[in-house]
């Protein structure tokens, strides 16, 4: 009865989306038909059933083992690990940060031109640096992917609280609401769909900020595996680490919603529009 159920819900998933299957299939149908007319060298565009058997034999391996046999799941473990610390601590930052200065225009004031200096140096700007300040390897990786990660939730918090309508701070105050629970109660269910925005957008820039990160000497992680593969000329273990990071960055959208959907229901609306 529970399979059925599951078996049911994801019927009903690709039913309602499925139009958002059309260009990745039709992606995966050009790519076959480029790799078997043969328009680009293998060596450049790997054929489907390549990158089949590289994921095959990058998650459990092959008869004939090769240096990426049976290698995901540490250097996925590794690479996630670094996803939620730099996520984690972006969101208390940037969080915390937006609620200040959005309530308090002295402070957005002063601190928003040296952040909004400071946004607009792309990451690769900030890679010497930071291999200067922390050294290569896991110090510097998180740095990258936090500073990335951070100013969406800040940005979006920061609008969503300067958007609260002052007659639900004053009910709230009628109330009873005062201190803490103000801003628990009040304040931050009232800013939470903006958060939820900067929260999926900074956790999808982690993401992307990952491979730049990992390059930089760390001996674990889809990145690290990357730049090896680039070295040896594997292409076809880089595009599966493309496709490994792509799904994983919509796994943890998806459950990222639903946990914000379990803490705030009346907000699915929000989430939609998003």
């Amino acid at each position: 009865m529970e399979r059925q159920c599951v078996i049911e819900r994801i019927a009903r998933t690709i039913k309602e989306n499925w139009i958002g299957y059309i260009i990745p299939i039709s992606i995966v149908v050009l790519c076959t038909l480029v790799s078997l007319f043969s328009f680009i060298p293998d060596y450049k565009l790997p054929s489907i059933q390549t990158l089949f058997y590289a994921f095959k034999d990058f998650s459990v391996g092959l008869v004939n083992d090769t240096s990426y046999s049976r290698q995901l799941w540490p250097n996925l473990i590794a690479s996630i690990g670094r996803i939620f610390r730099a996520f984690i601590l972006a969101m208390i930052l940037g969080v915390t940060l937006g609620f200040i200065s959005g309530r308090n225009k002295i402070i957005r004031k002063m601190i928003d031109p040296t952040l909004n200096a400071i946004r607009s140096i792309p990451g690769v700007g900030w890679l010497p640096i930071a291999i200067v300040w922390f050294g290569v390897g896991e110090n510097n990786t998180l740095f990258l992917m936090t500073l990335a990660t951070f100013f969406p939730i800040y940005l979006n918090t920061q609008s969503g609280v300067q958007q609260i309508p002052r007659k639900i701070e004053n009910a709230g105050k009628m109330l009873g609401a005062k201190g803490i629970s103000l801003y628990k109660d009040i304040l931050l269910p009232a800013a939470f769909p903006s958060i939820l925005v900067g929260l999926r957008l900074g956790f999808g820039i982690s993401w992307s900020y990952l491979v730049l990160g990992e390059i930089t000497g760390v001996n674990y992680g889809m990145g690290a595996v990357m730049s090896d593969a680039r070295m040896l000329g594997r292409v076809d273990m880089i595009i599966v680490c493309m496709l490994i990071i792509a799904l994983l960055g919509k796994i943890s959208d998806v459950f990222l919603v639903k946990f914000a959907k379990a803490i705030y229901p009346n907000m699915e609306l929000s989430v939609k529009k998003s």
